[in-house]
């Protein structure tokens, strides 16, 4: 007499379970319908990568702390400048173009050093979000309020 298969006898080391052979079935029953297929995806439009959150941003401070271009672009600037030089004066000021380039440097070395110690305060404040309250400090801290 033969033993029944035990369903431990397949995880005995060196033994696999035995899978059933798909032959043509001798069966008098009605035939099957095909299977439906799930869509398939169009190959034109891969999935997008998806970082974690901060990461992109690191990326983009590494970005831009390895450039050496200006970071506000130059029409939206001059047109600024030019609408404070208006009210300031009556007269229509002309500036020439390597004048609105220094300007423009220095504007941009001011906000980024601001925004720097504005960061520091938000640090100090067991923080990582920078709020307006951080940028009104470190404008006070150095002096710079009465602008």
């Amino acid at each position: 007499m033969r033993p029944t298969p035990d369903t431990s006898a397949h995880r005995r080391k060196g033994t696999t379970p035995r899978r059933r052979v798909s032959g043509p079935s001798t069966s008098t029953s009605t035939p099957k319908s095909p299977k439906k297929r799930a869509p398939e995806r169009p190959l034109a439009s891969p999935k997008k990568r998806r970082f974690r959150p901060g990461t992109r941003a690191l990326m983009e401070i590494r970005k831009y702390q390895k450039s050496t271009d200006l970071l506000i672009h130059k029409k939206p600037f001059s047109r600024l400048v030019r609408e404070i030089c208006q009210q300031l004066s009556r007269e229509q000021l002309r500036w020439q173009v390597y004048a609105l380039m220094a300007l423009q440097e220095a504007a941009e070395a001011f906000m980024v050093l601001l925004f720097s110690d504005a960061n520091l305060c938000a640090i100090h404040a067991k923080r990582v979000t920078l709020f307006p309250r951080d940028i009104q400090l470190a404008r006070r801290i150095r002096g710079v309020d009465n602008l």
